[in-house]
């Protein structure tokens, strides 16, 4: 598919960038990121409708920093910079940009002067998310303010003559309130979009792409976790190739409480996917012993998980291909995005952990969608709904929910705990209202009281974490009732020997991640 409409996203590294092209995408605009300095003969030949310069970690004023072709701004077509990226533009257009006195950092109150352009139909004072040490402390006569914050006298700004606009705050994250609005206005106000792009309509194109990249005899294997998004990709695969794909569901040990039958039933039984079950706990438990660094166990897991594929593979004839539910946020969140510019949040043992010389080329359809996309696949394709909608499990399983070592012990307490957490959640019908829930188990031991007297048993601290969100890029926690979690406290308290201590995590994304490692 090759939609009428596109905007085109140049991305300086932030960590927000695919965010950006999933608030154009959800507007039924199709988004594209493109290395920072793309020529503007380039941008303007793809025939996009605008263009966004996304923020990122550096200041414009260093030797080396992205910076963006300074034609992008003479070709007429509106161009939106978001932190960075308007101190790129300001600056390129004559303004200045220096360090701040106070780096603005959370949510942050704007006063809008003029509520024009982008900043239309904002009311005269709103909250903000800003993230930010530098700011433009001169603009051209050309420019004019349309907001400003305390620390930031220019914290949006448009060019009289041209379709330029800036805003030094993150309109794309859910922590703006009105951000949405904002990238509304200029979408459809300033770049006269209309909106003609479906997900649902790629799923024809990705299989195409699959039979074209497989070809007609070759075999493909596919990582098989239970999950959504190995789900879907399954799914995506069967279509285009048959039973040529082989699916490899491999038991690391690190999984919830009847995750092998659960996967068993669903694909082997149920959608009839051929399916090979790898008994591999020992090896993983094995790599893991005494391992504490969070990273480092990621990178274990994924090289045994590589090793365990390779292994498996030599038994399949024709097996040159290897699937992966990889998507946007795994890639943004490993550094992997277009331009390789974003700090590494967290190593996925799916992204950049392949060794190059693996033996097999990767097939990816979903590399480039959100997770709420993914999942409007999967309700295209027919999957069942608690599969479609099941929450989110991460690739390295519950040792990244594990603080410490990770042992047998600690996984059977963890694996009660999260299957509390769970049963609670959905006997209150919460489950579909969370984006993610799960237990998390931290060795801090602490005085309870049995009986009559203190006990010393609680030896963990269990960590409940629930969180809402639509992309995974940004997340908040939920305002559940208190009821709901007295039930889980309760429960784990009283049925998870070892544990005598339950706390919720109210922590936002950002700063904090989803998962705990």
């Amino acid at each position: 598919m090759k939609p009428r409409e596109r905007i085109a996203i140049l991305d300086f590294g932030s960590q927000y960038s695919q965010l950006i092209a999933r608030r154009v995408r959800e507007n039924h605009v199709y988004s594209e990121l493109l290395a920072p300095d793309t020529p503007a003969a380039q941008v303007s030949d793809s025939g996009v409708q605008g263009i966004i310069l996304s923020g990122g970690p550096a200041s414009v004023y260093d030797t080396g920093a992205p910076r963006c072709d300074p034609g992008i701004f003479e070709l007429g077509v509106p161009v939106l910079g978001i932190c960075y990226g308007m101190q790129i533009a300001c600056e390129t257009l004559g303004g200045q940009v220096d360090a701040g006195d106070t780096r603005e950092y959370g949510r942050v109150r704007l006063r809008v002067t003029r509520p024009e352009g982008v900043l239309r139909h904002l009311p005269p004072e709103t909250s903000v998310w800003m993230s930010h040490g530098d700011v433009v402390t001169r603009v051209s006569e050309a420019f004019e303010s349309l907001a400003q914050t305390r620390a930031c006298p220019f914290a949006a700004v448009r060019h009289r003559s041209r379709p330029v606009f800036g805003v030094q705050f993150h309109p794309e994250v859910t922590h703006t309130p009105l951000g949405r609005q904002i990238i509304r206005n200029f979408i459809y106000d300033i770049c006269g979009c209309t909106g003609d792009w479906q997900v649902t309509n790629v799923i024809e194109g990705m299989v195409n792409d699959i039979r074209a990249q497989v070809g007609p005899d070759a075999r493909v294997i596919c990582g098989l976790s239970g999950g959504v998004d190995s789900g879907v990709v399954a799914a995506l695969i069967h279509r285009a190739i048959g039973d040529r794909l082989t699916c490899i569901f491999v038991n690391n040990g690190l999984l919830r409480r009847n995750e092998e039958r659960l996967v068993e039933a669903t694909f082997r039984d149920h959608f009839g996917i051929p399916l090979r079950v790898v008994d591999a706990c020992k090896r993983f438990l094995d790599a893991l012993a005494g391992v504490t660094d969070p990273q480092e166990k990621r990178k274990i897991i994924g090289r045994e998980f590589i090793e365990v594929f390779q292994h498996e593979a030599r038994s399949i004839a024709g097996a040159r291909f290897l699937a992966q539910g990889t998507i946007y946020p795994d890639v943004i969140e490993s550094g992997h995005g277009p331009t390789g510019n974003a700090a590494v949040i967290k190593s996925h043992h799916n992204v950049g952990a392949l060794p190059e010389k693996l033996g097999f080329e990767l097939v990816e359809p979903l590399r480039m969608l959100f997770k709420d996309e993914v999942r409007l696949v999967g309700e295209a394709l027919g999957m069942a709904e608690d599969i479609v909608w099941r929450h989110p499990f991460p690739g390295p399983g519950l040792a990244v929910r594990i603080s410490g070592e990770v042992t047998p012990q600690r996984l059977e307490l963890l694996r009660a705990a999260d299957e509390i957490v769970l049963e609670e959640l959905t006997a209150a019908d919460w489950y579909r209202k969370v984006a993610q829930a799960f237990a998390v188990l931290v060795p801090v031991a602490s005085v309870g009281v049995m009986g009559d007297g203190r006990s010393f048993e609680g030896q963990h601290m269990v960590v409940v974490r629930l969180v809402e969100t639509a992309d995974f890029m940004t997340a908040d926690w939920v305002r559940i009732d208190y009821d709901v979690l007295a039930a889980m406290s309760n429960r784990i308290i009283n049925e998870v020997a070892g544990v005598n201590r339950v706390t919720y995590d109210i922590s936002s994304k950002p700063p904090a991640t989803i998962e705990w490692e």
